[in-house]
């Protein structure tokens, strides 16, 4: 056969096998798992489900929930840093796990920003601060006042050493100079029990849970901690609408995958956390749960941590508070 002729199959051939030949990268190929250092049925679990089945159809592969829980969401992290960094294990966590924790522990086994590729914030959630209903106090000014006549004889409550429900109240006392003695317990629920009891007079809680006793009259919200004030509360203002400048405190809920993910895969995954989150029926569940729509992309979500790691780590030290 002429040279010309085969020249022309055999152009035809290797243009037939560059349109046949699959993409040289594709992302998702098989189910995402997403990783939960805590039990089910807790708030990063409800957060994980109201997002998962949106994301399995932004995705195109099923996305399952796996729960890894103990040590304060350390067991979930490691799970999440052994595994494999294709993109295909992702690390739902929140404040404790990725800023809170290494301070707390001096033998974390795992650095955030060195073994996890930050993927997206979805959610910040402020905190409520409230008092037993028997205090003489109707707004934040004049608890600051009535504490400050009476060092030491105001006790507050937490969930725990070194969570959240504790540096908040030590956040607090550091921008007013108040003295309040912390009783930790071993969880939320009886520590706002006691609140209810007046065995503590102040706490630092959840918005949904401290909207739903405030208004029913068993506690009584003084101020949240966010910049805006809450829809749970609209009556309530913040912190800094009480007085106290530069106030600013809430909690965040975001997706992590193993250090070395491709860059590629993160960002497919970040963009569909921002497709998801911008649906309206996801915000308004996301709200009603307690947690605000606050969507960073990987590396503003990166930026976010590196500045908010050295500010709880002062309030670790500052609390005393250490875990090993």
């Amino acid at each position: 056969m002429d040279r010309k002729i085969w020249g022309f199959f055999g152009g035809l051939c290797a243009a037939w096998l560059c349109c046949a030949a699959p993409p040289a990268w594709a992302f998702p190929t098989k189910p995402v798992r997403i990783v939960i250092g805590f039990p089910a049925g807790g708030p990063l679990d409800l957060h994980a489900r109201l997002l998962a089945d949106r994301l399995q159809a932004v995705l195109g592969q099923p996305v399952l929930i796996d729960y890894k829980s103990g040590a304060g969401g350390t067991v979930g992290a490691q799970e999440v840093m052994k595994a494999a960094p294709d993109g295909h294990t992702l690390m739902l966590a929140n404040t404790g796990v990725m800023v809170i924790n290494p301070a707390l522990y001096s033998r974390l086994p795992y650095a955030t920003l060195r073994d996890f590729v930050p993927v997206a914030r979805t959610a910040m959630q402020p905190l409520a601060l409230l008092v037993n209903p028997s205090l003489p106090v109707r707004n934040l000014s004049e608890l600051v006042t009535y504490a400050r006549a009476r060092p030491g004889q105001i006790n507050y409550g937490s969930a725990g050493n070194g969570g959240i429900s504790h540096l908040v109240p030590e956040m607090f006392k550091s921008a007013t100079g108040l003295f309040m003695v912390h009783i930790p317990y071993r969880g939320s629920a009886p520590a706002f029990t006691d609140l209810m009891a007046n065995q503590v007079q102040f706490m630092a809680e959840s918005v949904p849970q401290a909207a739903a006793y405030h208004k029913q009259g068993k506690v009584r919200v003084l101020a949240v901690t966010s910049r805006e004030r809450s829809p749970a509360l609209p009556d309530v203002p913040t912190v800094m609408q009480s007085g106290i400048q530069s106030f600013e405190v809430v909690g965040f809920y975001g997706f992590l995958a193993p250090a070395g993910t491709p860059k590629e895969a993160v960002q497919v995954l970040s963009d569909a956390f921002k497709t998801v989150l911008s649906q309206p029926e996801v915000r308004n569940r996301m709200t009603d749960q307690g947690a605000d729509p606050a969507f960073l992309g990987a590396a503003d979500f990166a930026r976010f941590l590196a500045e908010e790691m050295p500010r709880w780590a002062q309030t670790v030290q500052q609390s005393g508070a250490r875990l090993d």
